[in-house]
């Protein structure tokens, strides 16, 4: 089998001021992008969860799905346009407010999970969506995405431009410095936003657990704005290898390890995923199954193990306290926040109670592992209050 060269990598548009900041350059769903910088991942980690970390995240999938003829009523070409993209998932598309984003999943016919993905409702342009998939599936999920569109709607792909996630508890009050309105959004909420006379698209919303914004940018404004934001001395560039410890102490999936085509939204820990219209219609890919498992429960359930010892990574089996193999890690890793290794996995649900004290296998070596409840570091997302 031929090895990918870096050669044969794409690049982001940022890749040279990952370049000129020491970053130091792996392979990523087919991209050429920094795990680390020069500072490290621990302390990458840690400025996140103290002050605010600058990602790059180009290698996403962000899209637009326009209604070909819109008729001018606002109300009708949402409805018209969320038509399109709720039979390929479990979401409701249709209830969105302009400029609010819904987690949703993309499903196979058996209720397993093709991939995970932000669905927005446009704040400014009736018929219109804004979707961002994962890097590995995106030519599939958007090949499947213009097949259910037909000519009633075209899919605009925008991963030609950069992709930006700004995290940590100064993130917002840094963005809204260079972006008015950014503060005024609340979390799962987005809006375009001019900035040196181009269109951001600007997502309170992130993959750490953290307060934060995901900005879209042409990229031919790329660097000004990644330059502009880290001449603010609360942000600091981060790579990938802390965005995955980040994200594994909030408790969230990675598709691809903790999700896959055999995995479904129950079994995942995702059932809220599953909005209560669809539910109700049973519209969506793989209803019978996902619908069966939350009525009599799944035969497998992700937990969080807090491992004793060494870090237990993805794989490794899981042991009951007798020492038989009863489920795999999927995700797992030290978590600089806590000082202890973690993971997460699939488990019977009879060893999913909380406490339950199980075991992993390290190296040949059993260790002691606790199921305990997720996220492991207390999610910190801005949440307006609701009007009374």
């Amino acid at each position: 089998m031929a090895q990918t060269t870096a050669q044969d990598l794409k690049t982001t548009p940022l890749f040279e001021r990952h370049n000129d900041a020491g970053g130091r350059m792996v392979e990523f769903g087919g991209y050429s992008l920094p795990v680390q910088y020069p500072a490290g991942i621990m302390a990458e980690h840690r400025w996140t969860r103290e002050a605010a970390g600058l990602f790059d995240v180009s290698h996403m999938g962000p899209s637009f799905l326009r209604l070909s003829s819109p008729s001018g009523d606002a109300e009708a070409d949402h409805a018209a346009i969320a038509a399109i993209i709720e039979p390929l998932i479990c979401g409701d598309i249709a209830g969105l407010k302009p400029g609010q984003i819904r987690y949703t999943l993309l499903l196979n016919e058996t209720g397993g999970a093709i991939d995970d993905l932000m669905v927005a409702r446009s704040a400014t342009t009736a018929g219109e969506l804004y979707i961002v998939v994962n890097a590995g599936t995106k030519e599939g999920d958007f090949a499947r995405i213009a097949a259910a569109a037909g000519d009633r709607a075209e899919l605009v792909r925008a991963d030609d431009g950069a992709l930006m996630a700004l995290q940590g508890p100064q993130a917002v009050a840094v963005a809204a410095v260079l972006l008015p309105g950014v503060a005024e959004l609340g979390f799962m909420q987005y809006t375009p936003i001019e900035w040196q006379g181009a269109i951001l698209m600007v997502a309170r919303a992130g993959y750490t657990g953290e307060d934060g914004v995901e900005i879209l940018c042409p990229a031919d404004k790329a660097h000004a704005l990644w330059d502009t934001l880290l001449a603010d001395e609360r942000v600091r560039p981060v790579g990938l290898g802390a965005r995955d410890s980040l994200r594994l102490e909030a408790g969230l999936p990675l598709y691809g390890h903790d999700l896959n085509e055999t995995v479904s939204p129950v079994e995942a820990g995702l059932g809220f995923a599953v909005s209560k219209r669809r539910r109700e219609a049973a519209d969506f890919p793989g209803a019978k199954r996902i619908l069966a498992e939350r009525e009599n429960g799944p035969s497998r359930i992700r937990v969080g193990l807090i491992v004793a010892g060494a870090p237990a990574r993805e794989g490794a089996e899981i042991l009951d306290a007798s020492g038989t193999a009863i489920g795999v890690v999927t995700s797992g890793g030290f978590a600089p926040s806590l000082g202890k290794a973690i993971a997460l996995g699939f488990v019977p649900p009879s060893h999913a109670e909380i406490g339950n004290t199980l075991q992993v296998s390290v190296r040949g070596r059993a260790q002691s592992a606790e199921v305990v409840a997720t996220p492991f570091v207390p999610h910190r997302y801005f949440r307006k209050p609701k009007a009374s």
